[in-house]
């Protein structure tokens, strides 16, 4: 993993955030087979693109207005995979916010690096407890 690739990864994980906060389609973020687990927060794991998507639309105004994403750490695994371990904000609609940690495997593919999965881990309590 070269500098270039660091950019790479970080900028489509910080891109996450502007195309679900938005409203836009992801499909330039994540494998067709994605597994997005987001059973932290009690919905399991989402299996593919497309049921990412329509899961998004099926949760309509429950969606976080916010998705903000610093501290991202990553680990080359492999020569064309690597994992990434971020801090993550999410802000409702009502004013309420959240702290995430998303631990995802990036891997490279033909269109570039995209993410294969990507558990999101809810932070509750201070101290890691």
């Amino acid at each position: 993993m070269d500098a270039d690739d660091r950019i790479a990864i970080t900028d489509l994980i910080n891109l996450h955030g502007h195309l679900v906060d938005s409203g836009e389609r992801y499909d330039e973020l994540f494998t067709p087979d994605v597994e997005y687990d987001v059973s932290g927060l009690g919905g399991g794991v989402i299996a593919g693109r497309e049921a990412l998507w329509e899961a998004g639309l099926a949760l309509g105004e429950n969606n976080p207005v916010g998705h903000h994403v610093t501290n991202i750490v990553l680990t080359q695994v492999g020569p064309d995979e690597v994992t990434a371990r971020s801090k993550a904000i999410g802000i409702m609609a009502n004013g309420s916010c959240a702290s995430l940690v998303y631990e995802d495997v990036v891997v490279r593919t033909p269109d570039g690096w995209l993410i294969s999965r990507r558990a999101v881990v809810p932070r509750r309590r201070p101290l890691g407890r």
